[in-house]
Parts: C-alpha cells; structure tokens; sequence
C-alpha cells in the first residue's frame, strides 16, 4: 500500500534519490527536506512488510494537474513490476492530468524509460523544454515533458511550464 512518507524515512529516500539521479536532477539534503514543509509537495512511499522501502514518488499537487518530480524503485525491487504499480496507483489516486520529466531519448536507458511511462499511459509532448536550476550551483538540463492520459495542446504546456518555472523552480 502506498502512504504518505514517515518523516523518519526521509533520510533513506534521499540516499535513494542520490542513488538514482544525476546531481544536477536533485535539491541539497536540506533544501529537499524543507519542502516537506510545503502544502504543495509530498512524497510518497511503498514499504514492503518489514517497512523497507521499494519505492517512491515525490509529487506536487496543482489546480489543474500534478507534477511528478522524483520517482524511484529501490535496485533490489526493480523489474518486477513495482515501478508500474505504484505509477499507476499515484495516476489514479490523484485523479487529474499527472505530468513528469524525461531526458531526450538519446541513450539505450533514456529510450527504455521512455517506453516504461508510454507502457503506462504517458505521452511524450516534443515541446521544447529546459528544467531550470534546481538549487544553487546545478545545472539547467534540456527535458521533455511527459502527461497521463494524452498529449497537451502547446496552450496547456506552456501553462505547465510556467507553473512548473515559478512553483518548483521558482525560476
């Protein structure tokens, strides 16, 4: 089942986050865990029955759709099926237009991750797209945009984006 983090296990997801993320992709120990602090923002988690972690989803909830910005399976859990379940769990729990980040298909993994959110009805929107800064010394990384459900129109992007600039990036 998926719940809400235990504020006592967000060391742990930050090591995986550090774990699968490129740094340019994550915020400091303590500017990642500040966010907690916002309404907006929560992170989810799939415990199994020893309460290990098989995964998470960090997540910010708007009016008109929510962002996915990190989305993690533990190593020891991945390709059994995890990754799917809890997507499409969080998809349907949320119950609005649900979009996240990819990198440009330009590697064998960018390609197969692609192809896991396409499995699990995303669409890729080509729009041009660069993820700003996301804390002091990153850098900006050119991405794509992907949405449940079906592609956008160029007038919802461009609102994504701007939402996405000014309340997670606050660019």
């Amino acid at each position: 089942m998926i719940e809400k983090l235990k504020i006592q296990d967000f060391d742990r997801i930050y090591n995986l986050m550090e774990m699968s993320f490129p740094s340019d992709e994550y915020r400091t120990y303590d500017e990642q865990k500040a966010l907690l602090n916002n309404p907006a923002y929560s992170i989810y988690v799939l415990y199994n029955e020893y309460q290990e972690i098989k995964a998470f989803i960090a997540v910010w909830e708007f009016n008109k759709f929510a962002f996915i910005e990190h989305f993690a399976v533990n190593p020891e859990h991945r390709n059994g099926g995890v990754g799917a379940y809890i997507l499409n769990e969080m998809v349907e729990m949320l119950g609005i237009t649900v979009c996240l980040e990819v990198e440009p298909p330009e590697t064998e993994m960018t390609s197969r991750r692609i192809g896991f959110y396409k499995r699990n009805n995303f669409f890729l929107n080509e729009y041009p797209y660069m993820q700003p800064s996301i804390s002091r010394g990153k850098n900006a990384i050119p991405l794509f945009i992907m949405t449940s459900g079906g592609k956008v129109d160029e007038e919802i992007f461009e609102q994504i984006k701007c939402t996405l600039y000014t309340k997670v990036y606050k660019a």
